[in-house]
This record gives C-alpha cells, structure tokens and sequence, in this order.
C-alpha cells in the first residue's frame, strides 16, 4: 500500500513539472508564422513539370499495357485495369505533340473524392519522368499561375524551377473522362 502511495506521489511530481520551458516572444511568434507542411509529388510531362498533393495521389506505376478507347478525344491515352479498377490515362502534354516513338514510362494515378454520395474518380496522368516529392511549408504562387491552363491552381517551386500545380477537380472538368 505505501508503495502505491509513492508512485501516486512521483506521479503527482511529474504532472507539476511544466513540459515546455518558456520561449521569447521571437520564438512564439516563429511558430505561428510557420504554415503547416504539404507534400507534393512532382513529376515531368513532355516539357513541364506538374505536381499534385500526395494526398491525391493513390500510386505511381510503370507505364502499362494500355487499351485505346475508340474515337476517344486526343487527349485519352487508353485505359488500363489498376487491380480490378479500370483508369483513363490522360496526356496532359498532348498539345505539344509527344513523339509517338518516346511513350511516357509512368503513370501516376491520382483520386478525387467527389462526395459521399459518389464513387472516387481514378485518373492515371502520363508522365515522362517522376521527380520525387517534396515538402513544402510555402504557399502555392497563385498569382504566377498561367491563366491559359485551366486544371492549373498555382505554381510551386521545385529546386530553382516552377512546377505547375495541378487541380483535380478542374482536371476533371478540362479532360472529362468520368463517363469511362
């Protein structure tokens, strides 16, 4: 019984003895400053850098065996079984005229959750090369964000390099594939 008293009261001691020491009104400033940390997959697609949030992103796979859709628009790659889930792959370069001899060697299969009452859209974007992630506590270059792409919502910069931040549910809008 006494033992049980002097655990209850080494316990007591640890509760008063504060866990944070004070900091100077610098330090509690820097912290509420600091933005919370995102973490984006960046990736190359003909000439452009993307990213999306690893959030959305669901896996990144080797470039598949690809069915091609009939009088699909141009930029509807073909589809592909993503473990019993079928996947349009859109090219998101396809304006700028990819080399038919150099196909892309990923395939980065991003999801949006479009309710509860829906399913999650799956969509593989092409990509010619993936870059990793990167962390990030900045915020997007909204401002800098080209107008005349509409899937875009900001800019993020990437080892001295900008990268086009990509918006699922304005992809969707700009590469309608949903019905597939």
């Amino acid at each position: 019984m006494a033992e049980a008293e002097q655990i209850g009261a080494s316990a007591e001691k640890q509760d008063a003895t504060p866990l944070l020491e004070p900091q100077s009104e610098e330090g509690i400033a820097e912290v509420e400053e600091r933005l919370p940390e995102r973490q984006y997959c960046v990736f190359r697609t003909g000439r452009e850098r993307f990213c999306v949030s690893v959030l959305d992103v669901e896996e990144v796979v080797e470039w598949p065996s690809l069915t091609r859709v009939p009088l699909a628009p141009a930029f509807l790659m073909g589809i592909f079984n993503l473990r019993g889930a079928i996947v349009p792959i859109i090219d998101i370069a396809f304006t700028e005229g990819r080399r038919a001899d150099l196909p892309p060697r990923h395939v980065v299969v991003a999801s949006l959750n479009q309710g509860p009452e829906q399913e999650i859209l799956r969509m593989g974007i092409a990509a010619d090369e993936v870059i990793g992630t990167y962390t990030t506590s900045d915020p997007l270059l909204v401002d800098e964000a080209p107008r005349d792409v509409p899937h875009c919502c900001g800019m993020l910069r990437h080892e001295d390099r900008l990268a086009l931040a990509l918006d699922l549910k304005r992809m969707t809008e700009a590469f309608p594939v949903g019905a597939i």
